[in-house]
């Protein structure tokens, strides 16, 4: 009887003990170690860091709603000037290519895209470099296909934006750009329909070996 009065003792002590330790206030916020402290605290990440902001979509996984993929790599531009827009693109695509072609492109190339954004502005913004003039001179030149490839991979100072444009997006913003090359000469006759962006049957482009 002694002994089991014993234990009874010694079991509440324990549990007394336990109680104790894990109720030390409704305030407390530490409830010892943490063995997986990326589930209690999530790592915060800066979208605009340069780790972060330049990652590329893993190869060949395609977005819900997207174009087929892309094959050429980025040293492919002589493929690239063949490659033709996949997408049959009305007057409203070309607005839509105007209006993310001055979100995302705007602040280097400039709204009126002769290189002379915010970011260089007759060279005193913060850019020593003029960036590319796509009305005159050679880039005028560039066909939809390279620009969309220049755009998926970047080219000299400028980095790729596959991340922040999708395929399609890419396409417009290359319709447009064309459209204000050469004083407007490379304007092509719109489609009819012009409520939705409809996808031809894109070109098959082999990949370099």
């Amino acid at each position: 009887m002694k002994r089991t009065s014993n234990i009874l003792i010694a079991a509440a002590l324990v549990s007394g003990a336990l109680v104790s330790a894990c109720n030390r206030g409704e305030n407390n916020r530490n409830p010892g170690r943490h063995y997986m402290p990326d589930m209690f605290e999530s790592r915060a990440y800066e979208f605009y860091s340069e780790r972060v902001s330049t990652l590329k979509p893993v190869e060949g996984t395609v977005k819900r709603g997207e174009l087929l993929p892309y094959h050429l790599k980025a040293a492919d531009t002589a493929q690239a000037n063949l490659v033709k827009n996949p997408l049959i693109l009305g007057k409203a695509d070309l607005e839509e290519g105007k209006r993310l072609f001055n979100i995302y492109c705007g602040v280097c190339h400039g709204t009126k895209l002769d290189g002379n954004g915010p970011l260089y502005k007759d060279g005193t913004g913060p850019f020593v470099a003029a960036p590319a003039n796509l009305v005159s001179g050679p880039k005028a030149s560039y066909t939809e296909g390279r620009l969309f490839h220049v755009m998926t991979y970047g080219y000299l100072n400028m980095g790729s934006y596959a991340s922040q444009l999708d395929r399609t997006q890419r396409w417009k913003i290359a319709a447009y750009i064309r459209t204000m090359q050469n004083g407007g000469a490379n304007v092509a006759t719109p489609a009819a329909s012009t409520d939705t962006t409809k996808a031809a049957a894109p070109a098959v482009v082999a990949q370099a070996k």
